[in-house]
C-alpha cells in the first residue's frame, strides 16, 4: 500500500525534468495540470498527473484550492555566519555611504568579527534558525556559502557548521567554500588570493564548490581566474560574484571557466550576455539584494533569456546586502522588477536552480524524492501576486510532512 495521496489538486506544477538547465524559451514552459493526482510510497514519487482513483494510500491530503509543486530551491544563500548589521540600516537611509560604515568598523568587517569570535555551536544555533525558517517557507534545497571567516580556520569552521546542519535534517545542502569574499583588513588582495588557493587542499574534502568575489576594490578578473583555475585542477566544480556593481566581465569569465553558476549579473555586459547561449553555466539572480540596496538597476533577466541562457532565482540571504530568507518574496520581486512571468519564476526556483547548485530536486516525476510543497492558494500565479506573506500549507519532506501551517487561532 502506498504512504500518501495528494487528491483534488487545484493545480499540479511539473518542471520538466532534464540533464541541463532550461534555457532561453525552454523557461516559460511548465506543465500545469488541474485536478491532480500525486502519490508517495517510501519516500518516493510512484505517481504524478492527472486525477486517478486507481491507488490507495494509508493517509490523504485533500488538494482542494491548493496548488503543489516541488519543493523549491535556493541556490545563493550564505547561511552560517556571526551577529546581524540593523544599526547600518539607519545610516544607510542618512545617506552614509558603505565605505564610511567600513570605517566605522561597520560592512563585511563587522560579520567576520562575530563570526570568527562565535563559537561552532553557537554559529549552528544560529543558523539552524534561519534554515528552519527556509523550511517553513518550503526550502527543502540550500547553497550554503561560507566566507566571514577570510582565514582557513574559521572558513572550515562555516562549511563544519553546514555539514552538521544537513546531517540533522537530511535535506539537500551543498556547501561552497568562498574564502576570497573581501579582503581582511591586514593584506593586499594579491597576497590573500595565493593563501585561498593554498587553503584549497584544506577545503575540497569538506566543499561542494570553490567561489569568489570578482568585483571593483575586492578580487580582479585575473586573480579570480588564477583561483578558479587552481580550484578546478584539485577536482572543485567553480562559481562566482560577478559584475554586481561594476562590467568587468565577470560573467564572460565564468563561462570561458566553465562555473557551474555567475551569480549577481546587474552590470553584466552585451558581450557577457550573449555568450550564454553557447553556455550551460547558470546565470543566478539575487532581485532580493537589488531591491535591499535600493538600486534602481536590475539584472537584465530578459535580455539573458533572449540570448537564449539559463537563469535561476535565488534569496542571497546575508546579513549585510539581503535579509531575507524568504524565497517566495524574492519570487515576487522577481515578477515586478526582472519582469519574469509566473511560470518563467517557478522553473527558475525549483529545476534551474537545482542545476545551479548541482542536487536531483526541482521536479516531480516518479521515481524522485518525493519532496513538494502544498500551498495555500489556488493557482501557481497567486503565489508570486500576494507578496511578502508565507503560502506554504504543507512541506513533505522525503514523503513525510514536515511543517503544517494550519492559520487557526488558539
Amino acid at each position: 500500500m502506498n504512504d500518501l495521496i495528494i487528491q483534488n489538486i487545484s493545480e499540479l506544477i511539473l518542471p520538466k525534468k532534464t540533464e541541463k538547465p532550461l534555457k532561453g524559451a525552454e523557461l516559460g514552459e511548465l506543465k500545469i495540470v488541474k485536478n491532480g493526482t500525486v502519490v508517495i510510497k517510501d519516500s518516493k514519487i510512484v505517481y504524478a498527473g492527472e486525477f486517478t482513483d486507481e491507488y490507495i494510500a494509508k493517509e490523504t491530503i485533500d488538494g482542494k484550492d491548493k496548488t503543489v509543486s516541488p519543493a523549491l530551491v535556493d541556490a545563493h544563500t550564505h547561511l552560517v555566519h556571526g551577529g546581524s548589521r540593523e544599526h547600518e540600516m539607519s545610516l544607510k537611509r542618512q545617506g552614509v555611504s558603505y565605505l564610511e560604515i567600513l570605517e566605522q568598523g561597520g560592512g563585511i568587517h563587522s560579520t567576520v568579527k562575530a563570526t570568527r569570535e562565535a563559537s561552532e555551536d553557537e554559529l549552528f544555533n544560529k543558523a539552524e534558525h534561519e534554515l528552519l525558517r527556509m523550511m517553513h517557507h518550503g526550502v527543502l534545497s540550500v547553497e550554503s556559502k561560507s566566507g566571514y571567516g577570510l582565514s582557513l580556520e574559521h572558513e572550515l569552521k562555516q562549511l563544519r557548521v553546514s555539514k552538521r546542519l544537513q546531517e540533522k535534517y537530511g535535506i539537500n545542502m551543498k556547501h561552497t567554500y568562498l574564502g576570497p569574499h573581501a579582503v581582511p583588513k591586514d593584506t593586499d588582495s594579491e597576497t590573500f588570493i595565493d593563501e585561498c588557493i593554498k587553503d584549497l587542499e584544506q577545503v575540497k574534502g569538506i566543499a561542494d564548490f570553490a567561489d569568489i568575489f570578482c568585483e571593483t576594490g575586492v578580487f580582479t578578473i585575473d586573480q579570480s581566474r588564477k583561483y578558479m583555475q587552481a580550484a578546478k585542477q584539485l577536482g572543485l566544480p567553480v562559481k562566482i560574484h560577478a559584475d554586481e556593481i561594476d562590467p568587468l566581465g565577470g560573467l564572460e569569465l565564468a563561462i570561458e571557466e566553465e562555473a557551474i553558476s555567475a551569480d549577481h549579473l546587474v552590470a553584466a555586459s552585451a558581450k557577457g550576455k550573449a555568450m550564454l547561449k553557447d553556455s550551460d553555466t547558470v546565470a543566478v539572480l539575487l532581485p532580493g539584494t537589488t531591491f535591499y540596496l535600493d538600486k534602481n538597476e536590475y539584472a537584465d533577466a530578459r535580455g539573458m533569456l533572449e540570448n537564449n541562457g539559463a537563469i535561476a532565482i535565488a534569496t542571497d540571504y546575508n546579513p549585510g546586502s539581503c535579509v531575507t530568507n524568504n524565497l517566495q518574496m524574492v519570487m515576487s520581486i522577481a515578477a515586478l522588477k526582472l519582469k519574469l512571468s509566473p511560470k518563467e519564476i517557478w522553473n527558475a526556483v525549483t529545476v534551474n536552480a537545482a542545476k545551479a547548485i548541482d542536487v536531483d530536486a526541482g521536479t516531480i516525476e516518479a521515481g524522485d524524492a518525493a519532496n513538494l510543497v502544498v500551498w495555500h492558494a489556488i493557482n501557481h500565479e497567486y503565489i508570486p501576486y500576494h507578496y511578502g506573506v508565507n503560502h506554504a500549507e504543507k512541506v513533505i519532506h522525503k514523503g513525510k510532512v514536515i511543517v503544517d501551517n494550519q492559520f487557526n487561532l488558539m
